[in-house]
């Protein structure tokens, strides 16, 4: 089996809407890492399981819609508490939706929250 990974630092704001969140209530701010995780058990003609630059312009995307945005207002996140683990599902659904995906099977993503604090969403391509 193959992986490739590509990853991307970036700033983002949210507050937890869960029952008496203390602190966690009120906006605040991460230093988010995405971790993104290609999957495959072949490589395609050239000898890749995913362009890194294509990966790369799909991830430049994604920094830019959520560099410095309060997740709580992002549409994706409506009605939803914007915990790490949701924005690992969400971050991992638009670069499947935009991502060269004919040769690897799987994708995962691990969000890091913190230094020691991460969450991750795994699917099938």
């Amino acid at each position: 089996m193959y992986s490739l990974s590509v990853a991307r630092d970036f700033v983002a704001q949210h507050f937890l809407t869960v029952p008496d969140p203390g602190p966690e209530g009120e906006v605040h701010s991460h230093r988010f890492r995405a971790e993104v995780r290609f999957a495959g058990p072949e490589l395609d003609e050239y000898g890749y399981l995913v362009d890194i630059d294509a990966v790369n312009a799909v991830l430049d995307d994604l920094e830019d819609r959520y560099r410095d945005a309060l997740l709580n207002d992002l549409p994706e996140f409506a009605g939803q508490n914007p915990s790490v683990e949701r924005f690992a599902h969400h971050f991992a659904e638009r670069v499947a939706d935009r991502a060269p995906t004919e040769t690897p099977t799987g994708l995962s993503v691990r969000m890091w929250e913190d230094d020691d604090a991460w969450a991750r969403y795994e699917r099938d391509l």
